[in-house]
Formats: C-alpha cells, structure tokens, sequence
C-alpha cells in the first residue's frame, strides 16, 4: 500500500520536473532570441549614431563658414519647419 502511494507521488514528481524542465529550456531559447534582437539594435544605433555624427559636422561646418552659408542654413532650417507643420497639418486632419 505505501509502495503504491509512493510510486504514485515519484511519478507525479517526475511529472512536474518534465515539465519544470521544459519550462526553463523555453524560457533560455527565449532569452537567447531577445539577446539577438538587442544585438540587431545595438549594431542599428551605432550606425546611426555614425550617420547623426557625420551630419552634425557637416552642419557645423557650415555654421563657421562665411556669411553665405548662414542665410543658406536659415533659410533650409525655415523650409523644415514649414514642411513639417505643413506635413502635421495634413496628418491630423488625416486621422480625423
């Protein structure tokens, strides 16, 4: 009788640990998928840390450069900022 009842409670054990062991395999294979995803987003900063680097030389440049360029950068730096509003305008009245 207590042979019975103790096969009965190592087979429900067995059972949990399959099941605990399953468990813990997912959630590794579930890690290592995420920390290749964030390897991906790290590589895509960088690069676009690269690209902003780049951009922000060049716009410092031509902020030392002569008079010229300023009323170039003045007048882009407007036309932006017209497009954008231009550009918000026609997406909420979009979503609307």
């Amino acid at each position: 009788m207590l042979d019975v009842e103790n096969k009965r409670m190592a087979d429900s054990l067995a059972n949990k640990v399959t099941r605990l062991k399953s468990l813990a395999l997912d959630i590794d294979k579930d890690a290592d998928e995420q920390n290749r995803y964030l390897d991906g987003m790290d590589s895509d900063f960088m690069s676009v840390t690269g690209l902003l680097t780049g951009s922000v030389k060049r716009f410092s440049t031509i902020t030392r450069s002569g008079r010229d360029n300023r009323k170039l950068l003045c007048s882009v730096s407007a036309g932006l900022i017209v497009v954008f509003f231009i550009l918000y305008y026609l997406v909420s009245k979009a979503g609307t």
